[in-house]
């Protein structure tokens, strides 16, 4: 086995992954991050693992809708005026995944991931001796009419084909299994195998602290270049290996190497509510608007949406002032006051896969980034391929779909 040192770049629920997977195969390993443990999107997600997700967003169904919801500021899709010029080749590559062939090989990939992502899972949680932390309270996904509801039945065609369950419900039947939303929802679909982390910023930093009991070590500093035989940082020189898991940061330093890949900024929006707020019995889904209600802790979450707007403009708060306006309607028993406000970066591919195997003409740095909103659902089989191939090992899975070099 190949005992050369291995740096992970990122310190967030996919970098701590690979570090406890490499680690638990005997490998020296080290974890770096400009800011520490869960500083990102690691620790302000919705806490799902939604392996039930296999539908890519680039699809025609987002292509018909994107104009409307783009005219709305504040609703599922936005991007400000002053990034519109610079995330539009992103955007092309965003509407050429969407043609149906493409959308359907995604899917195929997408499928498959989440299918290994689910299966590693509880080894991933039994290593890091965090399985306390799981919940199985599935999700509600609710409709507002009957023509919204028709609209969803090709995807959930998509799932059943992939041997997911689910069960369709409609009028009286969603009190069941979730009292208190509005009458105007007349029809829901629930997803048993909908899991949930009790908290995402609490399970990140319990692997880290698990990482450093089994002695790895992480360093706070800024991956600067990759260089031949390793990584050069602002705290010196990293020999090894390298992992790119820096999500939404992962892109520039593979420019460093030469390599171009297509990684835009998702920006994601919430406020988080304190113990008390609703009796929520599970993690509810407005796909109509774009955002979600999970439970955090002893508190809930509400948040989503896909703002395109990159790194560096400032925050815009009042789109999560939008979410919370429109979960107080929802459930109209929602006591919204007392939450904190959160915005965070999601790393987004626009075939909505992951970068998942060896950078373009560098064998010896591997991609784990781009997984969009769906990093945590995949972070433990990411892990798993990752640990696989540095040792030598078969995933399991054809990897071709997820290639960092198929930009």
């Amino acid at each position: 086995m190949n005992q050369t040192p291995v740096t992970v770049v990122g310190a967030g629920v996919v970098g701590l992954s690979i570090a406890l997977a490499l680690q638990a195969r005997g490998l020296p390993v080290r974890v770096i991050d400009r800011e520490g443990p869960a500083a990102g999107a690691s620790a302000g997600n919705a806490g799902a693992f939604a392996f039930t997700e296999i539908l890519p967003l680039a699809s025609p169904r987002m292509i018909r809708q994107a104009p409307k919801w783009l005219l709305d500021p504040l609703g599922p899709l936005s991007v400000p005026p002053r990034y519109a010029g610079r995330i539009a080749p992103w955007m092309w590559r965003f509407w050429k995944a969407s043609w149906p062939a493409q959308v359907r090989a995604s899917t195929v990939a997408q499928t498959a991931l989440m299918k290994l992502s689910q299966a590693a899972l509880d080894p991933h949680l039994e290593l890091s001796g965090l399985a306390h932390m799981l919940r199985h309270d599935g999700q509600l996904q609710v409709y507002e009419s009957e023509a919204e509801f028709r609209a969803s039945l090709p995807g959930w065609q998509a799932r059943e084909e992939a041997g997911i369950a689910f069960t369709h419900l409609k009028g009286d039947e969603i009190a069941a299994y979730q009292p208190g939303l509005a009458p105007g929802f007349t029809h829901a679909t629930f997803t048993p195998e909908w899991q949930s982390i009790s908290d995402p910023r609490d399970y990140v930093l319990a692997m880290a602290e698990r990482f450093r009991a089994g002695g790895g070590e992480i360093t706070i500093t800024r991956a600067e270049r990759l260089v031949a035989g390793g990584v050069e940082t602002a705290a010196g020189m990293m020999p090894g290996r390298v992992v790119l898991a820096a999500g939404a940061h992962s892109h520039h330093l593979a420019r460093t190497a030469g390599v171009k890949i297509p990684l835009e900024t998702e920006r994601g929006y919430n406020t988080t509510l304190p113990a008390g707020a609703f009796d929520l019995k599970r993690q509810i889904t407005f796909g109509g608007h774009g955002f979600v209600i999970s439970k955090v802790g002893h508190g809930l979450r509400v948040g989503g949406a896909v703002e395109l707007g990159g790194l560096d403009l400032p925050p815009n708060f009042a789109r999560a002032d939008a979410m919370l306006k429109k979960a107080k309607r929802f459930l109209p028993g929602l006591d919204t006051s007392g939450g904190t406000q959160w915005m965070g970066f999601r790393p987004s591919l626009p075939d909505s896969l992951p970068a998942i195997g060896a950078l373009p003409s560098r064998p010896d740095v591997f991609c784990a980034f781009g997984h969009g909103h769906l990093g945590l659902t995949q972070s433990a089989g990411t892990a798993a391929i990752i640990a696989d191939l540095m040792t030598g090992q078969d995933p399991g899975i054809d990897l071709t779909p997820f290639s960092p070099a198929r930009f």
